[in-house]
C-alpha cells in the first residue's frame, strides 16, 4: 500500500544569534528526518522538549517552509504547489494545537469557529452550515446548542474537542496532532484520547501524534519514532520500541515511565546534563554528551550513526545490538 504521507529528510534550519553578536548561528532544529505514514495509520512522534518534535508536524503542513528535504502526500510534492494548489489540498491536511485556548478566536462563537473552513472550501451550501456543525459538535461529544456559546465559556477538555471539530470540518484524512491532551488533566486527557482513537477508526484517519510522553502514545500509535536533537533515533512497532528499545535515549524515555504494579520493582535511568545547543550539535552521534552506554567510544564521538534495521526496529546507534 502507498503511503499517504512520505517525508524524506525533511531539514529546518533558523538563522539565530544574540543581540551582543554579528554572528548569526544556524539553529538546526530539525536534522534530516524521514518516515511514512499509511492510511489509518497512526505514528507517535516522542521526544523531550526542544527535540523538533513540533517543528517537524509544522513542516509536513508547510505551515513552516523546509530548509531542505521533501514532503509529499498522496504522492504530491507540497513544494511544487502554488498557493491555491496547496490550500486546495490543505482540506485533507489539517492540525489538532497544544492549547485549544490559543487557536480559538475568543470574538467568534465556536460555531463560527467551527464553521470557517467550511465556508472557505464551500463544502456545504450556505442554508446547511449550521446544520453541519451541529453534527460536528455532537460528533465530538458536545451538545449542539453550545455552538452559540464563546471560548471562555467551556474547560480545556471542552475546548481541545472544539478545535477537533474544526479539523474534522474539512472532512481531512491526514491529521498533526501537536500534544493534543498534554494541557488536560489526566481524566480528561483518556477521554480525548479515546475520542481521537474512535473518530480514526470511524473516519479512517492517519495522524502524526507529537507528545513527550511515552506512555500516552503507546496507548494510540501503531508505531512510535523518537527525536533527539532533530533527529529520529529509534523508529518502529510501538510495541517493539516500548517493550526492547535499544537506542539509550528510548530506554531513558521508557524508563521514566511509572509503574502500576508495586511489587515490580522500577530502574529510572536518569540522564546526565542537559541536551546539547541545536546550533551546536556533536558532529557525531547527537545524543554521546549524555550517553551511559557501556561500548561508548571515540567512534560515537567522531561518527554520526545511521539508522538500521536492528531486531524488529531502525536504530541510529553504532552499538544497538548491546544496547
Amino acid at each position: 500500500m502507498a503511503p499517504l504521507l512520505q517525508v524524506d529528510v525533511l531539514v529546518k534550519h533558523y538563522q539565530g544569534g544574540g543581540a551582543f553578536t554579528r554572528k548569526q548561528a544556524v539553529v538546526k532544529a530539525v536534522d534530516g528526518v524521514s518516515f511514512a505514514i499509511a492510511p489509518g495509520e497512526t505514528l507517535g512522534l516522542v521526544g523531550e522538549s526542544g527535540s523538533g518534535k513540533s517543528t517537524v508536524g509544522r513542516a509536513v503542513l508547510r505551515l513552516e517552509v523546509p530548509t531542505e528535504g521533501t514532503v509529499r502526500f498522496e504522492g504530491t510534492d507540497l513544494a511544487t504547489l502554488k498557493a491555491g494548489e496547496l490550500r486546495e489540498l490543505r482540506k485533507r491536511m489539517q492540525i489538532v494545537f497544544q492549547d485549544p485556548f490559543a487557536s480559538l478566536n475568543p470574538r467568534r462563537t465556536i460555531g463560527a469557529s467551527v464553521a470557517e473552513g467550511i465556508e472557505i472550501h464551500k463544502l456545504v451550501p450556505k442554508n446547511e452550515i449550521r446544520e453541519r456543525v451541529a453534527e460536528l459538535l455532537e460528533e465530538v461529544g458536545l451538545d449542539a446548542a453550545l455552538a452559540r456559546k464563546y471560548p471562555h465559556e467551556f474547560s480545556g477538555g471542552q475546548r481541545q474537542r472544539i478545535g477537533i471539530a474544526r479539523a474534522l470540518a474539512v472532512e481531512p484524512s491526514f491529521i498533526v496532532c501537536d500534544e493534543p491532551v498534554s494541557a488536560l488533566d489526566v481524566s480528561v486527557q483518556a477521554q480525548v484520547l479515546n475520542l481521537l482513537l474512535d473518530l480514526r477508526d470511524a473516519r479512517e484517519l492517519s495522524y502524526l501524534f507529537i507528545a513527550h510522553d511515552v506512555a500516552l502514545v503507546r496507548q494510540i500509535a501503531h508505531r512510535i519514532a523518537v527525536m533527539y536533537l532533530g533527529t529520529i533515533v529509534e523508529i518502529g512497532p510501538a510495541r517493539t520500541v516500548i517493550d526492547a528499545p535499544r537506542h539509550p535515549y528510548t530506554q531513558a524515555l521508557v524508563s521514566a515511565v511509572p509503574e502500576p504494579d508495586p511489587t515490580k520493582g522500577t530502574s529510572r535511568i536518569i540522564l546526565a546534563g542537559d541536551p546539547p545547543s541545536p546550533s551546536n550539535p556533536p558532529p557525531g552521534c547527537p545524543f554521546v554528551t549524555r550517553c551511559f552506554h557501556p561500548r561508548k567510544d571515540s567512534r560515537c564521538i567522531a561518527e554520526r550513526p545511521r539508522l538500521r534495521l536492528v531486531e524488529g526496529r531502525d536504530v541510529a546507534c553504532h552499538y544497538a545490538e548491546s544496547a
